[in-house]
């Protein structure tokens, strides 16, 4: 057994580790996207190796490349796994209570996304007790155009959703995917208006969704949802539908502005002992 070619695989193993890391830790910090070349300039290293990291952590969710840049940015892999660090304060958890007591009331599948970096993440999925069961993969990226969850995203979300969109394009799934763009601006500016929206056989025939968005101080923090069969979750929507989304959404918003009631005494406590220490 050659002991020293051992050593070097493990050292290069090693090294390529860290590289991943590097790469990961230098677009978390970054304000927006980066090419290989401003990567690999980064981090001291050489393109060829920045860019076959680049492409595995592509392929495994970590990161996605912007189709018309080239550039590379947080991929929704990444985006889930923060959401699922341990937080004293985390949306899923927070939003439990509120999703539980939804699905009793309605029977179908809850389902709570946020707004990320360049798009929207599933972050829970509460399945529902119907006999077909239907369910959306927590940490899949949700398309803005053809889904309700992206269209309250493009209505009540940051301008970077829409920029997005713009350069992507739009997505068909179906024959009722809203692909033109003067079409989608005009279901949009209906979302706004009526603070819901819906995607009845925009993703998979049969399947609609009802969403609505759930706010913190005004600022777009998540998107909660009932999928179900077009049966069921109707388009347009049922009015005990509509009332039990919208009691689940001002349970989780209450929630949440205790949530930053309770941690903003401690930080003023602790900024007031501060300054008093001589």
């Amino acid at each position: 057994m050659n002991t020293r070619s051992t050593a070097t695989r493990a050292d290069a193993g090693v090294r390529s580790v860290q590289v991943t890391l590097d790469i990961i830790e230098l677009l978390a910090a970054s304000e927006g996207e980066m090419g290989v070349t401003e990567i690999a300039q980064a981090l001291g290293l050489g393109k060829p190796a920045i860019f076959r990291h680049l492409v595995t952590l592509t392929e495994r969710g970590f990161l996605s490349q912007n189709p018309s840049t080239s550039r590379y940015h947080w991929g929704p892999r990444l985006y889930l796994l923060g959401r699922h660090a341990p937080e004293r304060f985390d949306l899923a958890s927070l939003a439990a209570p509120a999703m539980r007591a939804l699905g009793e009331a309605v029977g179908q599948t809850v389902v709570l996304s946020a707004p990320g970096p360049h798009g929207i993440v599933v972050l829970s999925t509460l399945r529902s007790s119907q006999q077909v069961e239907i369910g959306v993969r927590e940490g899949s990226s949700l398309a803005l155009n053809a889904s309700a969850q992206g269209k309250v995203a493009l209505a009540f979300g940051p301008e970077e959703l829409r920029e997005r969109l713009r350069a992507t394009g739009l997505v068909r799934f179906t024959e009722h995917t809203l692909i033109d763009p003067a079409a989608l601006d005009a279901e949009i500016a209906r979302v706004r208006e009526r603070g819901w929206a819906v995607a009845p056989n925009e993703v998979l025939l049969g399947i609609n969704t009802l969403a609505m968005p759930v706010r913190e101080q005004g600022r777009l923090t998540g998107v909660l949802a009932l999928v179900g069969s077009v049966q069921f979750v109707t388009a347009p929507p049922d009015e005990r539908s509509l009332a039990a989304l919208r009691a689940a959404v001002r349970a989780i918003e209450d929630t949440l502005h205790g949530a930053d009631t309770s941690t903003a005494r401690p930080r003023r406590e602790r900024a007031a002992t501060k300054e008093q220490t001589p």
